[in-house]
């Protein structure tokens, strides 16, 4: 679409695109996708917008169970965002969630769709004992990218850029993007689609903070592994998802108004 003419808007994939980490099951959950529903209804007064994504998914789930509906609703926008759940699997296999990523892309840009995803930082520098998975990041980015090229799918690459690993930029389980992160997230792909309004500034660093000392860091690990890393090792033993129960919060394409520095979708319908 021309100068961002957009006038329906599908978010797909998992957590992250759900807003795990921006906001709660309480008050409810933004995310980048609703940022970035924002910031195209502000261009496109008459936006329409559908969040499908449910936390837990691993890609072939979003195939499955968010391709079809997805296609239903005829988006001239679709963002597609899963990888990260698989990345974490033991039985890990890049071809395999590459595969499914690259059906979806086919199917929505064949549908008319313009289609955009992202790439994964280094885990390694975000959860230090995330690293021997560090290979698995790289190994998929390179797989979406070439994915993408064959479709003429949009790439926001948020895996190349520095600010990307800096801590802030994460919440507390450091798998989920915190309120600052999933903001740039969204103007990455604003800037990365062209819509009026977005530059950059989503890659210029923080500014300096002090730097914990190995012990500090140490002990921050620990206190990770114990707090998040445990009970998420806990669930994947006994079968379990974050995800299990759970519906798309928004599985309809509802009207959408941009309130600057608010959460601003209309019709929102949580899961419980």
């Amino acid at each position: 679409m021309p100068n961002g003419e957009y006038l329906s808007y599908v978010a797909l994939g998992d957590s992250q695109t759900e807003g795990l980490g921006d906001g709660d099951d309480t008050v409810g959950l933004r995310g980048f996708a609703d940022r970035l529903a924002e910031h195209l209804a502000a261009v496109n007064p008459g936006l329409r917008y559908a969040n499908l994504a449910v936390r837990g998914r691993v890609a072939g789930q979003v195939r499955s169970e968010q391709l079809g509906p997805a296609l239903a609703l005829r988006p001239d926008l679709a963002t597609v965002v899963t990888g990260v759940n698989d990345l974490l699997r033991p039985r890990f296999d890049a071809a395999e969630v590459a595969g499914h990523l690259e059906e979806m892309f086919s199917a929505l840009t064949a549908a008319g769709a313009h289609v955009v995803t992202l790439t994964f930082p280094n885990v390694g520098k975000i959860a230090p004992l995330a690293r021997p998975i560090r290979s698995r990041v790289f190994d998929l980015n390179t797989r979406i990218r070439a994915a993408a090229a064959r479709h003429g799918v949009t790439v926001a690459e948020t895996g190349r850029q520095a600010v990307a690993t800096d801590p802030r930029l994460w919440s507390a389980d450091r798998l989920h993007a915190s309120p600052l992160g999933h903001e740039r997230i969204a103007a990455a792909v604003a800037q990365a689609i062209h819509l009026p309004g977005s530059d950059d500034a989503w890659t210029l660093p923080l500014p300096p903070q002090r730097v914990p000392t190995a012990v500090q860091a140490a002990g921050a690990e620990l206190r990770w592994a114990a707090a998040f890393l445990g009970p998420w090792l806990g669930r994947r033993l006994r079968g379990q998802s974050s995800g299990n129960g759970r519906t798309a919060k928004r599985p309809q394409l509802l009207p959408l108004t941009a309130t600057p520095g608010s959460a601003a979708v209309t019709g929102r319908q949580e899961s419980s």
